[in-house]
């Protein structure tokens, strides 16, 4: 799995964070970030979820 995150578009809403807090973070100025390490997402479940979650669709999960 691969996870992408536009942060053109992300609007720090925090929803993925949230809902996959062993994938994602915030960055310092509240933007979605992934965890070091975690850009494959780990085959975490949770990481889809987040995806739908997010209300701008700034995040990608694209399987491999």
């Amino acid at each position: 799995m691969r996870i992408d995150i536009d942060t053109s578009v992300c609007i720090g809403s925090g929803q993925c964070a949230l809902t996959a807090p062993e994938v994602f973070t915030q960055d310092d100025d509240g933007f979605s970030a992934l965890l070091p390490g975690r850009e494959d997402g780990a085959g975490d479940p949770l990481a889809r979820e987040a995806a739908r979650a997010c209300p701008v669709r700034a995040i990608t999960v694209t399987e491999l």
